[in-house]
């Protein structure tokens, strides 16, 4: 590794902020760095989710974190929950806007630029940064155009959705390397975008920090020991792409009345799940712990039964593997996952946990199966375990993105 090499990594969302990209993120810079590459991250200031964060007013704020540069660069900061496209836009473009002004202005400081997108807006400064004549890998986690219109947030007619592919589609062909967390990932954008960008793809999945997700002996309960109940848990974004609604409505049909679920986390639709479990009268069985800091996950993880990894059954989500999956298996706790394609795939293939349908009884029922078996849940949990450690460690999918990048500067100077 030349000392010389510096990647600008861009992305929407950083820690503090919660969710699996931000954490993805911070450890693959982290290990990056290990390595010997200098790395800076632009982000904006704390947002997500809206509303958990005061604002801030600084044009520019630089910190030095666990061997790496964080430069926040001001952007509109939505407060509200569940913010419309109004204030989604301004907080996506005005970022996008600054961090492209600071690839200009330090363009002889830094050798090779990542943009994380989703949002699409990030793509901007690495098709400056292209120009610049600046080796651009651009990392998908998400079909986030196609999703919006499957979730309904925008309408699949609209303007914003035709000019949102034509740029993405420009974004696509011009970046020198595209890495796609799964293979259905891939198929996906090849289909959508042009079957000649497979070259371009490398499998780059989300993995888990194996360091602070592991197995660990705990009391099951996070509440000092006073309840005797199983606990099943679920940990991340709280929105509208988690097939959560039906896993509250499962609490219904369990027969161990002392079960709670424990959903740790905030989101869009975080307001909408607290008022149906207040009317379905479940507040004893459902419980909201709100966002915790990052280090108190895999203590709670460990506290638990059973996992809970639910995501809409749409075919806009068929490649989507939840992080948190990772960091359940590697903790050895057995999962129940709702989905179709990827999710099933992983599930079935780590023998680490149930899928189950995204409805109610069904949802209930894989649950129940789990959790009057201790011998299938510890067989499960160890099962998962050793797939998740051998094969998803975060500082192995850093190493391979390093040499990604050594690929794409000796491409360039060569």
């Amino acid at each position: 590794m030349s000392e010389s090499a510096h990647t600008v990594i861009i992305s929407q969302r950083y820690p503090p902020e919660k969710g699996g990209n931000a954490s993805r993120i911070h450890d693959t810079a982290v290990h990056l760095a290990d390595r010997g590459r200098r790395v800076t991250i632009l982000a904006p200031p704390p947002c997500y989710p809206p509303g958990n964060f005061d604002r801030s007013w600084k044009r520019q704020q630089t910190e030095r974190v666990d061997g790496i540069t964080v430069r926040r660069l001001w952007s509109w900061q939505p407060q509200r929950e569940n913010p419309g496209l109004p204030r989604r836009v301004p907080y996506f473009l005005v970022f996008a806007l600054h961090a492209t002004l600071w690839l200009l202005v330090n363009a002889r400081s830094y050798t090779t630029v990542v943009t994380s997108t989703p949002p699409i807006t990030t793509s901007i400064p690495g098709l400056v940064a292209r120009t610049l004549g600046k080796p651009w890998l651009i990392d998908v986690r998400d079909l986030w155009i196609e999703n919006s219109v499957a979730l309904g947030y925008v309408d699949e007619d609209s303007i914003l959705v035709r000019a949102s592919r034509l740029f993405q589609r420009l974004v696509l062909h011009t970046a020198d390397r595209i890495t796609v967390t799964t293979q259905g990932l891939g198929d996906a954008i090849a289909e959508t975008y042009g079957d000649e960008l497979r070259d371009r793809f490398s499998v780059i999945p989300n993995g888990v920090d194996t360091s602070l997700f592991e197995p660990r002996e705990t009391s099951p309960s996070t509440d000092g020991g006073t309840r005797s109940g199983p606990v099943i848990v679920y940990t991340g974004n709280i929105g509208s792409a988690q097939a959560l609604e039906p896993c509250v409505r499962a609490m219904q049909y369990l027969s161990n009345g002392d079960a709670v679920l424990r959903l740790v986390g905030e989101g869009d639709e975080a307001a909408r799940l607290r008022t149906l479990t207040e009317q379905l009268d479940l507040s004893d069985r459902v419980e909201f712990v709100g966002l915790v800091n990052r280090k108190e996950v895999p203590v709670i993880i460990n506290e638990a039964d059973v996992g809970l990894a639910p995501i809409k059954a749409t075919e806009e989500l068929a490649y989507a593997i939840p992080t948190k999956i990772y960091e359940y298996l590697a903790c050895e706790l057995p999962v129940v996952v709702t989905g179709r394609g990827e999710v099933r795939r992983f599930i079935e293939t780590s023998g680490g946990g149930i899928h189950a349908e995204s409805d109610p009884k069904a949802i209930a029922d894989a649950l129940e199966t789990l959790l009057e078996d201790r011998d299938r849940r510890s067989a499960m949990g160890e099962a998962g375990y050793h797939y998740v450690v051998g094969e998803y460690d975060r500082e192995d999918i850093a190493e391979q993105l390093d040499a990604e990048l050594t690929a794409l500067s000796a491409a360039s100077s060569g």
